[in-house]
């Protein structure tokens, strides 16, 4: 077994992990409208939502997606991942809404783990994500691919 094999055998199919949490305040919200340009009143304009079925402003899905791809990098995995590139997000699904001072997570279960073929040195892992919030609700799923240094 080369080195690269080896490291790739760190990764089992089906090893979870999560990452800490994460609370999303209003200033994440008005940021992220400001970078993305989405001022969508949903997001920005609490009057408009108190009488709306949420009842309240709810986090962009882009923002929570945000959050939680960096919240899975800081998942423990052994060894530490050098993340050569993203390859990729899958089967993208919004599930609940995320409010202001909810406190997300990202559980995250590794799908595949194999050499690339395109690049010496490298492998490729997938990942399946689930995002809960503090009551342990699902607000999103996701997979995404990552090329890593081996």
């Amino acid at each position: 077994m080369s080195g690269n094999e080896s490291y790739l055998k760190n990764f089992r199919v089906g090893e979870k992990v999560v990452s800490p949490g994460r609370t999303i305040t209003e200033a994440d919200i008005v940021m992220f409208a400001g970078i993305s340009g989405d001022w969508t009143e949903l997001h920005t304009n609490a009057e408009y939502m108190k009488d709306s079925p949420f009842g309240q402003r709810i986090a962009h899905g882009m923002l929570t997606l945000s959050v939680a791809s960096g919240l899975a990098l800081r998942a423990t995995l052994t060894p530490r991942l050098e993340v050569l590139a993203f390859l990729g997000m899958d089967k993208v699904r919004f599930t609940a809404p995320v409010f202001i001072g909810d406190t997300i997570k990202v559980e995250s279960e590794v799908i595949e783990a194999r050499p690339s073929k395109s690049r010496p040195g490298a492998g490729i892992l997938k990942f399946r994500n689930v995002v809960k919030n503090q009551r342990n609700e699902v607000v999103a799923e996701y997979e995404t691919a990552l090329m890593v240094s081996i």
